[in-house]
This record gives structure tokens, sequence and C-alpha cells, in this order.
């Protein structure tokens, strides 16, 4: 399974990176959260192959509204069909496409891949993460030596004070911080050390569901704020890190 799902978000990929006329093909979901045509193309893709395959295994996806699934019962998939799409939009060349594999509530097999890096970040529990065929792992950084990567939780007006203030409190105690936009590839830069920890006040499952099995395959820690593992049915906070920094990070209560 995980080599057939590399190989379709492949193909789906090059939806992607054959777009044009993006904004004008581009409509509001809601505030600052944008939906464009190749973001449906893409998720229909990646459903029409994986059903064609493996009609038995459910779908849930970012847009159209697929399948209204339980993750936590049998297997199902959990499909970003573009993770950054106002970078996509507006041609940043930094978005991904992620897509995962629950089997009763647990994910097996995660898929992220950039496609304008030519990156496929992928794992399967208790295998390893690993990057374009190389292993990968979290670094051993303290915080003081961390990039620190952040999401702005920007759709939702009330959070956008809390993470500012977060990113107050802890810019002087690490190396630098990191916005990029993308949450998938945040949490796969955390797996192969480009970043040593990433926070976000509110993400979906599709955002994290295949990012945080490479986290963990990789020797890192993915958690809610409770330290309990991000859930798969509703969106929560996201805290990710090797595990020095996601240690000092809570034990610093850099919480707000």
């Amino acid at each position: 399974m995980l080599d057939l799902m590399i190989q379709t978000v492949k193909e789906a990929s090059e939806i992607m990176m054959g777009a044009h006329d993006i904004d004008s093909q581009t409509e509001a979901k809601g505030n600052r959260n944008f939906v464009t045509v190749y973001d449906h193309k893409v998720q229909k893709y990646i459903y029409d192959k994986m059903h064609s395959i493996r009609p038995d295994i459910k779908f849930l996806g970012e847009e159209d509204d697929t399948e209204n699934c339980d993750p936590y019962s049998g297997y199902c998939f959990i499909c970003d069909p573009i993770d950054g799409t106002a970078n996509f939009k507006r041609n940043y060349k930094h978005s991904a496409i992620s897509l995962a594999l629950a089997k009763d509530g647990e994910i097996i097999i995660g898929v992220v891949i950039n496609p304008y890096q030519n990156e496929v970040f992928y794992a399967e529990s208790g295998k390893g993460a690993f990057l374009n065929g190389q292993p990968i792992h979290v670094s051993s950084a303290s915080l003081k030596n961390s990039f620190v990567g952040f999401g702005t939780a920007l759709y939702y007006p009330e959070l956008i004070n809390k993470t500012m203030s977060m990113l107050t409190k802890i810019m002087p105690d690490c190396e630098d911080i990191r916005r990029t936009g993308s949450a998938a590839l945040d949490l796969c830069y955390v797996a192969c050390g480009r970043h040593d920890m990433f926070f976000e006040l509110s993400l979906f499952p599709w955002d994290y569901a295949a990012g945080a099995l490479i986290i963990e395959e990789a020797g890192g820690i993915i958690t809610d704020r409770n330290g309990c593992n991000p859930p798969l049915h509703t969106r929560s906070e996201i805290y990710a890190g090797n595990k020095n920094v996601y240690k000092e990070f809570f034990d610093k209560n850099y919480f707000i």
C-alpha cells in the first residue's frame, strides 16, 4: 500500500505543477481560507485512484466532503490535496499533498510530497521515516539552538494574539523562528531536522495525519496541548519536536 500511495501522490502532484491562472480559479471558503479548482482536482484524482483499487477503504478529505467517515473504525484514507493553498495561489512554490492511512484511529502510513523540490517524505508504522528513500531522523538540538516553526491559525482571529504572545515568549530562548505556510511540510521538516519544533493552535487531521507518523517514525514527538495523541475526528492544537525541545517547551510553559 505504501508504494501505491507514493505513486498516487506523485501522479496527483502533476496536476499542481501544471496549474495556470490559479488566482482566477480561487474562491474563499471562509476568513482567509481559500480553495482552488486544483484542490478539488487533486483530491478527486487521489480518491478515484485509491477507490478503484481499494473501494472498501473510507476516505476523509479536506475538500468536497467525499465521505463523512469515522477514522476510528476500520481503514480510512485522510487527505489534504493541497496543504498551503495560499502559497499555491501566489506561486510561492511551497505547498504539499498529504495522504495518510489510518486503521481504527491509528495512522499506519503517511506520505507528504513537495513537488516543487521533488521531495517525498513517507513512513510506515514500525519501519522508520524516509525522504526520497533515505532514512531521516529528528535533530538532537536543545531549545537554545533550535529553529521553531509555527502556524498562525489565521482562520480563527481569536487565536492570533495567543500565537504572537507565545512567539514573544519563546523567541529569546531559541535560535530563530520560521513560518512557511504549510503545516504538513513543517512537520516533515521537524522529522528530518530542518526544524526542531513546530506548533499551531488549530489544525485539522488532514493537515497533520501523515506528518504525525513521519515525525514519530523519525524519533520525534507530536501531541496536543495535553500531551495526548492528536485526534483524527476534529481540529486540535499541535505541538511537535525532537524530544529535547519538546520537553523544554512544555517544562518552560510557553503556553498562553
